[in-house]
């Protein structure tokens, strides 16, 4: 292993081991709390074009696993680990995390102090960075580090159009893939649904033509409001009083599209362990998120109204619309039942389409 270095936009150097691909990378420096899960945020698609630092010391310890990867590729542009393991120990493990950053291309840098950087993000803010083999901050450095920018995150991590079923699959879902990954697909099969994958480009009217039960709106990388496009098609579909459930992402669009506002968080919310508030049942669960935007709480319109909140900074979690048959979450909605005997939204989202559809034909 050699030398390597992270340098931030504000100037500051840390100084490490290079693992992984030995190579420069500029992206935007981002840290997730998660201990574990460290498979699933390599190839998590909200990370595209980020630098993610792991705040637990030790990474890889139970190596590389195929089945808990959630997309084809790593998505992120640098690892940052305070430890990393060599010799990992799982009875599915595959290989090693290194071998797997080489295989993918990504830069990693271990050994240095991650609690430190992390307190450089949470009071300063998200901000760039660069992991690069010279450690010299010169103004060239500093200025491509400044000038790195998340180009159309969500056409880079969008897939084609697809269709998955099972032999039991009985309700339809139009999923508008914004950067999804496999667990909310696989999730929606478990639940015996027939899942119609349309790109984040794709028109109402053809999501509508294929007379979808419940529309669900993705989660995704980036900047909600680089979408205009994207959410005007949803307010069209959501006119239509179709039953539609947003994750992330896609709760920030459907926001959007009904008048609300996004802001930018100072260093986001990023891991596996968030305290989030049912409003309507009082109930605190631990919940999994990974965004940097929040839907603006000031002025919200009268369609909509809070369903759950974080419990730490008070931001929106969670929306239920009173205009059309809609409800949307901040976080990764659990599959199954909670620990607090609170229902999965997938399972909500489903009885919702039948609802809405028996209703219907009556």
């Amino acid at each position: 292993m050699s030398k390597a270095y992270l340098i931030l936009e504000n100037g500051k150097v840390f100084e490490g081991t290079s693992f992984g691909k030995v190579k420069k990378s500029v992206g935007e420096v981002v840290f997730n709390t998660g201990m574990v899960g460290y498979l699933e945020t390599l190839t998590d698609k909200n990370n595209f074009g980020q630098i993610v630092v792991q705040t637990f010391p030790m990474i890889g310890n139970y190596g590389v696993i195929t089945e808990d990867l959630q997309s084809e590729k790593a998505t992120v542009n640098g690892y940052v680990v305070r430890e990393i393991c060599d010799k990992p120990s799982n009875f599915r493990c595959e290989g090693t995390l290194e071998d797997y950053l080489i295989k993918e291309d990504v830069a990693g840098i271990c050994g240095i102090d991650t609690r430190a950087l992390t307190r450089i993000l949470r009071e300063e803010g998200t901000m760039n960075g660069m992991i690069t083999d010279c450690g010299d901050v010169t103004e060239a450095v500093l200025d491509e580090i400044k000038s790195f920018k998340i180009e159309n995150p969500v056409k880079s991590v969008t897939s084609e159009n697809k269709v998955a079923s099972t032999p039991l699959s009985k309700t339809r879902v139009a999923l508008l893939d914004f950067g999804t990954g496999k667990g909310v697909i696989d999730t929606f099969l478990h639940l015996d649904c027939e899942v119609h994958v349309f790109s984040a480009d794709s028109k109402a009217e053809d999501i509508l033509s294929i007379n979808p039960d419940g529309v669900v709106i993705s989660d995704g990388p980036g900047n909600p409001k680089d979408n205009s496009a994207a959410v005007s098609e949803i307010k069209k579909l959501m006119d239509k009083k179709i039953p539609m459930f947003g994750i992330s992402l896609g709760h920030q669009l459907m926001a959007l599209s009904q008048g609300a506002d996004t802001f930018k968080l100072p260093y986001g919310h990023r891991g596996a362990s968030g305290p989030c508030k049912n409003l309507e049942t009082g109930v605190l669960s631990i919940i999994t998120q990974n965004h940097g935007y929040c839907v603006v709480r000031e002025n919200l319109p009268d369609c909509m109204e809070v369903s759950h909140e974080n419990a730490n900074d008070k931001t929106i979690e969670g929306l239920k619309y009173t205009n059309t048959p809609a409800f949307s979450c901040q976080f990764r909605p659990d599959a199954g039942t909670s620990p607090t005997g609170e229902k999965s939204l997938y399972v909500e989202f489903i009885e919702l389409c039948k609802e809405v559809n028996f209703n219907a034909v009556k």
